[in-house]
């Protein structure tokens, strides 16, 4: 499929949602980001699985307009009044750079969101700015992850991105949840009949699953990023990003009182979701920061691999490259999918993407 037909079908769809037309673009452009690089399982395959959802249960509001409860300069705490996260994640990382070009730092903090799809593509925004961006949303009420040596789900996956230019060579771009695997991968594999690796579920024995089907029957649980030895990262990690997104925006506590009262498996709304938005620009601060990351990652990518096969790249490097590809060649759907968006063109009474090529 041509990249921009995507693009513009995405956008159509969300328009005849009653969303404004550059809101719909910018919720577009975040969606169809998951496809551009690889991502597809945080791609379109969403739109019929998580967002259409959040709009026939009027869990979302097209047309919220974000309040600003607080204002200190480099900082901002927006209240997102049920706005589809999608674009208000966009628009929040664009007002924290116009910050940071006045105070070298710019901070928007929101509470009351919805989903926000894939972090690295907000994050990204920055760099186009020559800035570092940093975002982290958590699951608002959504709890889907246990404690280590807990017996129920208090956190949700929170995931976390940074990106930050690279000089000449593609941007860096971290982009995880601090879960072992995002739920979209594991009911991507689960709806392909694939099994996962050991090291991603367990069963209340402790036992590895690899049958993704496990999560959603409630017989495995999700666990953290790390294994078995270094779970407390992922868990110190997931933390980090419920205190960053949650407790400085005031938006919905996944670790909250009311988690207590479960019987172990995954419960709550993803309502009510809170992210941060940082950007830094180091230009403000001195100069030689672009000529230093030029030199940074470029002498990762010249580092000797243990397997002439297998050059050294760091994250954010395939990525790039694939959606450059992507662009000029078209982005490949699957029949499965490309039958879902047909269907939802009809429903919506838009076109439907023009079909050049799927796999």
């Amino acid at each position: 499929m041509e990249y921009t037909d995507l693009l513009g079908f995405a956008a159509a769809v969300f328009t005849s949602l009653r969303m404004p037309p550059d809101r719909a673009r910018a919720a577009a452009r975040a969606l169809c980001y998951g496809d551009l690089t690889g991502m597809t399982s945080h791609g379109l395959t969403n739109l019929t699985r998580l967002y259409l959802p959040l709009f026939e249960e009027g869990r979302v509001d097209p047309e919220a307009e974000p309040r600003r409860i607080a204002d200190r300069g480099a900082a901002v705490l927006l209240d997102a009044r049920g706005a589809l996260g999608l674009w208000l994640a966009e628009a929040a990382m664009d007002l924290a750079c116009e910050r940071a070009a006045t105070f070298g730092i710019g901070m928007v903090s929101v509470r009351g969101a919805t989903h926000a799809g894939c972090a690295g593509h907000h994050a990204l925004r920055a760099v186009e700015r020559s800035m570092i961006g940093l975002v982290t949303a958590n699951c608002g009420g959504q709890r889907i992850a246990r404690p280590p040596g807990g017996a129920l789900a208090m956190l949700g996956t929170n995931p976390l991105s940074v990106a930050a230019p690279a000089g000449q060579h593609p941007p860096f771009v971290l982009d995880m949840s601090t879960t072992a695997a995002p739920t979209g991968r594991v009911r991507q594999a689960a709806r392909e009949g694939r099994t996962i690796p050991e090291g991603l579920l367990a069963g209340d024995d402790g036992a590895a699953v690899t049958d993704p089907a496990a999560f959603d029957e409630g017989r495995a649980h999700l666990l953290w990023l790390g294994g078995e030895a270094g779970q407390y990262k992922g868990f110190g990690l997931g933390i980090a990003v419920e205190v960053l997104s949650a407790v400085v925006s005031g938006a919905g506590l996944g670790a909250h009182p009311d988690a207590l009262c479960g019987d172990g498996g995954p419960g709550g709304r993803d309502d009510d979701i809170g992210f941060c938005t940082v950007a830094i620009a180091p230009g403000a601060l001195r100069t030689g920061a672009d000529a230093d990351a030029g030199t940074l990652f470029g002498a990762l990518l010249d580092c000797p691999p243990a397997d002439p096969a297998e050059p050294v790249r760091y994250p954010g490097w395939h990525e790039h490259r694939r959606a450059r590809e992507r662009r000029r060649r078209g982005v490949p759907l699957s029949g499965e999918l490309y039958g879902e968006l047909r269907e939802v063109a009809a429903c919506h009474g838009v076109p439907a993407p023009a079909l050049l090529e799927f796999s």
